[in-house]
């Protein structure tokens, strides 16, 4: 595998957590206008963000009517994709030089 290949596949990684972090944000967004999330759009972003927003709800309650989780949700998936980049810089590019 090429540097090329490598690194297309890293940015399409990358590019992926980015959309999933929008989805989250879009589908934070659908909560403020009523019937949004039961529409066919809001049905699919939320089988989608769901899953990952769910594991936060468990750990962060809800505090009134303001759901914090999604905040968290996200805080992760960007330290994740941190680490990630730091993990390829350290580990993987180094193999191509």
């Amino acid at each position: 595998m090429t540097l090329q290949v490598v690194s297309m596949i890293i940015s399409a990684i990358f590019l992926l957590i980015r959309l999933y972090s929008y989805a989250i944000i879009v589908y934070i967004f659908m909560s403020w206008i009523p019937g949004l999330r039961e529409s066919g759009v809001g049905r699919f972003i939320g089988k989608i963000v769901e899953p990952y927003l769910e594991i936060f709800r468990k750990i962060i309650p809800p505090l009134g009517m303001f759901d914090f989780s999604p905040i968290v949700a996200i805080f992760v998936l960007n330290m994740f994709s941190v680490g990630l980049a730091q993990l390829i810089n350290q580990f993987i590019l180094p193999m191509f030089h």
